[in-house]
């Protein structure tokens, strides 16, 4: 019997096992998913379970229950290519004859002392699950200070500022604007919209190091109850062990076929593979897809057919009544990308709950 391991259940993997089961899959080949927790969790709406809300349950997708796919959950501790084996909690093997490597990414400190012990996460469920107690618990009128002003830091600051109205809540940025990869106009709007809820946004600061209380820079220190790091990501460090080229962001570079050259039985899908995108959830799900095209094509002997992944754009919430969207080269600001994003959330339960 030949087995097929999909590690993570997030976008990426999950699109890659829904779309398998979608079509034949043969009789001597096992699938088997791998997941540290027994449902998705919806990593786009993290921002909200850490301000409070949204809840935990809100946020989770089922796993498909299916007879033809065995699902397994712990840690993915190490991934040996030579040995095709994968290990889970460090003390089981797992064999496999294909993997799917869909581990999706962690913090990136940059080498900031004291980033990784004193701030606060939202890239794995159970650290977002502590970032909700930590900013609910800051006492009336404390100072939290998010780390990044990209998409990430932006939704957490405006879902915050809505839970919480009593907090004050700053954007700490090295650039000299929020969102600095979207249009300036997005980023202007963005920037009223704090400024009308009285979010402080500082830019052109150089962190240098996290303290307990303080983050450190090139011109003093700022005060923090909590720290929130939106900072950065990289792939996850079963990912960064493996020793295959990479791209300069640590992503592991591939084939036309999204495979590891010298391990064709070995694909690697969303924050974890060197793309010509950005990595998001609708790139990972895209990219799932094809995956799964590229091995049924190869189950049947055939050559696989792949076109171009299209994106359809990205849409970021200002709490529950305004947002912000970038779809082709076409803005949008207002109320109408906030509905579109809730049309996203619901489809994205739905269909593949």
């Amino acid at each position: 019997m030949k087995k097929l391991v999909i590690l993570g259940g997030g976008y990426g993997g999950l699109a890659v096992a829904n779309r398998l089961l979608e079509g034949e899959i043969p009789v001597d080949t096992s699938v088997m998913l791998i997941d540290r927790q027994p449902y998705q969790g919806l990593k786009t709406e993290y921002y909200a379970l850490a301000a409070g809300t949204a809840s935990d349950l809100q946020i989770r997708v089922a796993f498909p229950t299916d007879p033809r796919i065995e699902l397994k959950y712990g840690d993915i501790t190490r991934i040996d290519l030579q040995a095709k084996h994968v290990y889970l909690n460090a003390e089981e093997v797992i064999p496999y004859d294909q993997l799917v490597i869909a581990l999706g990414c962690t913090d990136k400190f940059h080498g900031i002392l004291g980033a990784e012990q004193y701030a606060e996460s939202i890239q794995s469920l159970s650290r977002t699950r502590r970032t909700y107690q930590m900013l609910n618990d800051v006492k009336p009128y404390g100072q939290v200070n998010i780390m990044g002003g990209g998409l990430s830091g932006v939704e957490v600051a405006a879902e915050l500022r809505e839970s919480r109205p009593d907090l004050n809540i700053r954007i700490i940025d090295r650039g000299p604007r929020v969102l600095s990869a979207f249009p300036e106009k997005l980023s202007e709007f963005v920037s009223e919209w704090f400024h009308e809820h009285h979010v402080e946004l500082s830019s052109h600061i150089s962190t240098t190091q996290l303290e307990q209380g303080g983050i450190i820079h090139q011109n003093g220190v700022i005060y923090s109850d909590v720290t929130v790091w939106t900072a950065g990501i990289q792939p996850v460090k079963p990912v960064q062990d493996l020793d295959v080229p990479k791209d300069p962001q640590g992503r592991v570079l591939l084939n036309s076929y999204f495979q590891i050259p010298g391990h064709e039985e070995v694909y690697v899908v969303g924050d974890c593979a060197s793309l010509s995108f950005s990595p998001s959830a609708q790139a990972a799900g895209a990219q799932g897809e094809q995956v799964a095209d590229v091995i049924q094509a190869g189950w049947k002997g055939e050559e696989p057919k792949l076109g171009k992944i299209k994106l359809k754009g990205v849409l970021g919430s200002l709490g529950k009544k305004s947002g912000f969207g970038l779809l082709g080269n076409r803005t949008m600001k207002g109320r109408v990308p906030r509905v579109l994003k809730m049309g996203v959330l619901w489809r994205s339960k739905h269909h593949f709950g």
